[in-house]
Parts: C-alpha cells; structure tokens; sequence
C-alpha cells in the first residue's frame, strides 16, 4: 500500500497554509515535511500531531492506496 497527503496539501490551501506554517504549527522537523512532500510514510505520532494542531481527523490529510496484490 502507499499513501497519499493529497488532502492534506488541499486543507493547507484551504487555511491558508504553508509547508513552513505546517512544520511549525506541528513541531515536525524538515525531515518529516520531506517526507509527507514525497508521499512517504510517516509514524502515527506525526499523523496525530497534525490533526489535532488542524483540528481533523486523520482521513482528512491522507489515505491509503491499494497498489495491486500484496504478498504476505
């Protein structure tokens, strides 16, 4: 599976927001923002972070996409 921080970039705009705002809004390092700029994991505490200083819920900054069959 990947994941997707569309939404998250879409609810940035909508608040008027920046990468840099988010970053210290948050308190996630440059590393991190990299990260979510390139649509790579990233740990819950971060995910958690952000919804509660946006006020949302964590469907409202990403999601997850089925990339074909997986092998267990």
């Amino acid at each position: 599976m990947n994941v997707s921080y569309n939404k998250l970039w879409k609810l940035m705009i909508d608040k008027n927001m920046n990468k840099g705002d988010l970053r210290k809004l948050a308190g996630i390092g440059t590393n991190t923002l990299a990260k979510l700029s390139k649509n790579q994991p990233v740990s819950m505490e971060v995910l958690l972070k952000m919804c509660e200083k946006l006020d949302c819920d964590i469907s409202d900054i990403c999601e997850f996409i089925k990339t074909g069959e997986e092998t267990i």
